[in-house]
């Protein structure tokens, strides 16, 4: 690494650490640079604008989140787990060392009724991902209408990210898989416990969490 490139390093670490402990607008651009120790002048040469390195913290963050999903999509081995993949990739997240008290882009999204264009552009990109993503998943396993499936899983995501915000931080995530897991089994062509993988030793397909049974059984 070059210096430069230790230098900005030291710049987004500082920033990213501020606007999402402090808030954004609460976090004045001096405060970044006592934490990096490094110049004004060598800020805005590589940022000229407080919205710029904001961006630039989102974007980087954005590229680790998805490098934590790709390996979780790579260890799935159902079409479910592959859609379900999104919330492992969200757990090992916030278990890194980039891991926040709840999401970056919900955050500043709600700090920015009108966000400033550098900005929107990255928030509107993190949600494309997820809708892209999701809608390709969901068309690979066979959904009638993978966009709805999709959003559905997204609300579900955006739901257990913004309840990390309560008192409670644990029962989200187990609540918001239950729910993923219901909507994915009822949505999928097949039966949805079919899709999950046998408990070890097991020889047939565990059947999908009861809430998905039940979401997925006919009505009387």
């Amino acid at each position: 690494m070059t210096s430069r490139q230790t230098t900005l390093t030291k710049l987004l670490d500082a920033a990213e650490d501020l606007f999402f402990t402090q808030g954004i607008a609460a976090t004045p651009i001096d405060a970044v640079l006592v934490r990096a120790g490094v110049s004004s002048a060598t800020l805005y040469r590589a940022y000229p604008s407080k919205e710029v390195l904001v961006a630039a913290v989102l974007d980087r963050r954005h590229a680790a989140w998805l490098a934590e999903w790709d390996a979780a999509l790579a260890a799935a081995t159902t079409p479910a787990q592959a859609l379900m993949s999104v919330f492992d990739a969200n757990d090992a997240f916030r278990s890194g060392p980039r891991g926040a008290r709840w999401c970056a882009f919900l955050n500043t999204a709600a700090e920015f009724a009108d966000p400033p264009p550098q900005i929107a552009e990255v928030l509107a990109r993190e949600t494309a991902t997820y809708r892209e993503r999701l809608t390709r998943l969901a068309r690979e396993a066979g959904a009638a209408d993978p966009g709805a499936l999709a959003d559905q899983l997204l609300l579900v995501v955006s739901g257990d990210l913004a309840m990390h915000l309560r008192r409670d931080a644990e029962a989200p995530a187990s609540t918001a898989r239950t729910v993923a897991a219901a909507v994915v089994a009822a949505a999928l062509p097949c039966d949805g416990g079919a899709l999950f993988p046998p408990p070890d030793g097991a020889g047939r397909p565990t059947s999908a969490p009861p809430a998905a049974r039940r979401a997925s059984a006919p009505r009387p």
